[in-house]
């Protein structure tokens, strides 16, 4: 059971680089954190590694692949109690083309997919929080959105095109969501964590010259500080709004979520 005096966030792909950072910024900040992820050793390990650094025993692990919308909705079926703040960070840059059981290409399930089912399926708990956040970790390299070609099948694989796709695509959902969620006193904001060395930078040929908590730090900024929750549909990189220029167009936004709702 989480304590009830502090605020609750989960964060997915929080094994990773910036993900454990966030995590552990977030438990330093004194929330109550739940990393999801989808390797238990590892999920332990940084349960441990956060508490032993801050000294904030509500730090807990969920397992879940949001590359799968049964796993999913398996997570939201079995909280319990608030959720505040939900960051969706998890994101996998595979050099080949590879799919889900279900058949979806894996990026797009992982990167998009992902977002789309977490928030969906965590709306009704959000919406109990007072004031509730969603933060998307999307990236300044986005682009190259092909809305009739989102897995794939048709262009040839590039994991750097398949990557900048789905990072266009968080920060257009954002404003998706904006509109949606506004009614219900959820904030949803996009933002860019910073260029970090990760196992995601080197698999597109990048490698960062940033650390992990700096690259952390936007995306905590927007979970904690007032910022996040007084704007709602927009996009942030160091801890300032940037005009994005994929929010304008409302009837690819339109269509990237009905599409999402299709799966």
């Amino acid at each position: 059971m989480s304590n009830p005096a502090k605020p609750v966030a989960l964060v997915t792909g929080a094994t990773g680089a910036i993900g454990q950072a966030i995590a552990r910024q977030l438990a330093g900040n004194r929330y109550h954190v739940v990393l999801a992820g989808r390797n238990e050793s590892k999920a332990r390990s940084a349960v441990e590694a956060i508490k032993q650094a801050t000294g904030n025993p509500d730090v807990r692990y969920e397992l879940v692949d949001v590359s799968r919308k049964t796993s999913v909705e398996a997570l939201a079926a079995r909280w319990r109690g608030p959720l505040d703040v939900l960051i969706n960070n998890a994101a996998i840059t595979p050099r080949r083309r590879e799919e889900t059981p279900e058949g979806i290409e894996l990026q797009f399930a992982t990167n998009v997919l992902g977002y789309f089912w977490m928030v969906e399926s965590f709306r009704p708990t959000l919406h109990q929080a007072a004031s509730a956040r969603v933060v998307l970790v999307a990236s300044y390299w986005a682009g190259d959105l092909d809305l009739n070609d989102l897995e794939f099948k048709r262009r040839r694989y590039n994991n750097n095109q398949a990557y900048r796709q789905s990072k266009q695509a968080n920060r257009m959902l954002a404003v998706a969501w904006a509109e949606r969620l506004r009614p219900q006193g959820i904030a949803v904001n996009a933002c860019h964590p910073g260029d970090v060395n990760s196992k995601l930078s080197n698999n597109l040929g990048f490698g960062g010259s940033e650390s992990p908590d700096e690259g952390a730090r936007t995306p905590v900024w927007l979970a904690t500080e007032p910022a996040g929750q007084q704007q709602t549909g927009k996009y942030f990189a160091r801890r300032k709004e940037v005009t994005c220029q994929f929010a304008s167009n409302k009837d690819a936004i339109e269509q990237l979520y009905q599409i999402c709702l299709s799966y």
